[in-house]
């Protein structure tokens, strides 16, 4: 059985114009997931949204810049998150666990093994899925990991999994040369200088981080792929290895 991470990034789940959970998206997301769940994949979620949602909460316009503010939006958001995922997943006889994770509990032996424990007990029981968060609201910098790009590969190369998708507000690695989607990438070094510096406002990952974490994945011997958020029905295409869907498939060597 293929065990699959999904990441999700805030700009796929929020709206730009007030970083509200977008409900349709969510619909649309949690449809995919199910799908390819209940198609026997296990699936692992690593979702942001959390500060996103939090924003609107606290009344804010746009990202804090100040963390005591970025703390609190993820202790509102977070909860209002995991309701939105609860209630669509249980629309497909599939429950939900919370793990929220600092950069402590994947830098430790003894703590990784207890995520790995946790991770594996949890998708032996084939209709939950676990979804992971970085627990933003004690995260500070020491204890971060940065973005969820890098904490979805890091847990990919801790559970070995085959393959990691990468959901974003753009189809996949565009080309400055050609301006299209780079469909297949054979040489992660070659496409670093790609990323251009494009990302929301109530977002914090941008293609440079997501080229980081999809290195690390690759270097790991794991196929990642970069495909579109606005369009989740790709998905069990993208995970079937189908190549006439648009996204970036980062190849393994």
């Amino acid at each position: 059985m293929k065990q699959i991470i999904v990441k999700v990034g805030t700009g796929v789940l929020t709206r730009e114009s007030d970083g509200k959970l977008d409900g349709a998206s969510l619909v649309r997301l949690v449809t995919a997931i199910a799908e390819i769940s209940l198609d026997g994949y296990q699936v692992i979620l690593v979702s942001s949204g959390a500060v996103g949602a939090g924003i609107s909460g606290l009344g804010l316009s746009e990202y804090p810049d100040d963390i005591p503010t970025r703390q609190a939006c993820a202790a509102v958001g977070q909860t209002q998150l995991m309701h939105v995922y609860e209630t669509l997943f249980r629309n497909f006889g599939l429950s939900v666990a919370q793990l929220l994770l600092t950069a402590a509990d994947l830098s430790d032996s003894v703590r990784e093994g207890r995520v790995c424990d946790t991770l594996d007990r949890l998708s032996e029981v084939g209709n939950v899925i676990p979804i992971i968060n970085e627990n933003d609201s004690v995260a500070v910098e020491e204890l971060s990991l940065g973005d969820n790009d890098m904490l979805s590969a890091r847990v990919a190369k801790l559970l070995g999994v085959d393959m990691m998708v990468i959901m974003s507000t753009v189809d996949g690695l565009i080309s400055p040369e050609t301006d299209e989607v780079v469909r297949e990438v054979a040489d992660i070094g070659a496409v670093l200088d790609f990323a251009r510096d494009e990302k929301g406002k109530f977002s914090m990952g941008g293609m440079a981080s997501k080229l980081q974490a999809v290195k690390l994945c690759v270097d790991a011997g794991i196929e990642t792929v970069i495909m579109s958020g606005g369009h989740p029905g790709r998905l069990a295409a993208v995970v079937a290895g189908d190549t006439g869907v648009l996204c970036s498939r980062f190849l393994v060597g």
